[in-house]
């Protein structure tokens, strides 16, 4: 019996094994991209609280708002990824803390990009007035209103949650990993979440449509300098392509809410190393490869900031030698 048993046994070992080492390859590649893009984001959020200049322009202020939601989002989200890699599990109240902080700073973005995109917009149809317009004060209360927008999101999803575990009983020892899914269990979320999805994400793309359109046909004008205005073109479709990614990254937890009860638990973690890198890692560094590689004033300055940086962590390598 025992010899009969045994093949099947190292079957399904040499299976399981198998998937752990995909898993492990993809956490590799997920979690290295993110740290190098990490690494990257921080230099450049310390670039530009480090020169008085971006302190007190409108754009860097608004790029600086984006590149903090994008990096605290990017942070939440690497630590969910782990937790779900290595499969442990931690208690309801933890995971809460870490989802409703990622759904916190998640909106923000989008909401940033349309603020950008009507500044740019401005700075080119209405050259004269920008700086009375974007001022440091009227840029701050745009970025609170961002900010305070986001709350309200997060606070109604908070009292939902709050009246439904009036209703049900909680079990605070999770049996599956930490996620959206699992945290806002109730088919309810879902769908509050569609709707506000739809609303933000097309709100914010009429806005740039808008501001592009604004943009390009004040470009056919001959008194319009065309270098800034096809720069602020290509700006505004960057921020496009940026909101595209992140409406995929937000409409992926209702593929999943659909999915994850017909799917195993390996297939579950697999569809989640997959979405990560290309819903979750790429979105939130692309402002800081589109503005630190193509802004004249942030490039040579950045690209200091990063070889000073590469140059002590390699001094410091060296010494432990």
């Amino acid at each position: 019996m025992l010899s009969v048993l045994q093949p099947k046994a190292n079957i399904t070992d040499n299976v399981e094994y198998q998937t752990l080492q995909e898993i492990m390859l993809l956490g590799v590649l997920s979690i290295g991209s993110s740290c190098s893009f990490l690494y990257i984001n921080f230099v450049l959020l310390f670039t530009l609280r480090n020169k008085q200049v971006f302190c007190e322009t409108s754009r860097y202020i608004l790029l600086y708002n984006l590149l903090f939601a994008d990096t605290a989002h990017l942070v939440c989200d690497v630590l969910l990824y782990l937790l779900a890699a290595l499969q442990t599990n931690i208690s309801y109240y933890a995971c809460g803390f870490l989802i409703v902080f990622s759904d916190f700073t998640a909106p923000i973005s989008p909401l940033t990009l349309a603020v950008m995109s009507l500044e740019r917009f401005v700075a080119v149809c209405y050259p004269l007035r920008h700086a009375t317009i974007f001022t440091v004060r009227a840029t701050g209360m745009a970025v609170a209103l961002v900010w305070a927008f986001s709350f309200i999101y997060i606070l109604i999803r908070v009292f939902m949650l709050f009246y439904l575990l009036t209703l049900i009983s909680l079990n605070p020892h999770m049996n599956d990993f930490c996620s959206k899914e699992s945290f806002f269990f109730a088919p309810v979320f879902n769908d509050f979440e569609v709707a506000y999805a739809s609303t933000l994400f097309l709100s914010v793309g009429a806005t740039i449509v808008a501001s592009y359109i604004g943009v390009a046909l004040v470009a056919r004008s001959a008194s319009t300098d065309k270098a800034s205005a096809k720069k602020a073109l290509q700006t505004l479709l960057f921020h496009l392509i940026q909101l595209s990614l992140a409406l995929a990254s937000t409409l992926f937890s209702t593929i999943i809410a659909a999915i994850i009860l017909t799917v195993g638990r390996l297939a579950l973690l697999r569809i989640y190393a997959l979405c990560f890198v290309c819903f979750s890692i790429l979105p939130r560094c692309l402002s800081s490869l589109i503005y630190g590689l193509r802004d004249q004033t942030i490039r040579p300055i950045l690209m200091q900031n990063l070889c000073c940086g590469w140059r002590c962590l390699k001094k410091a390598n060296n010494s432990f030698k």
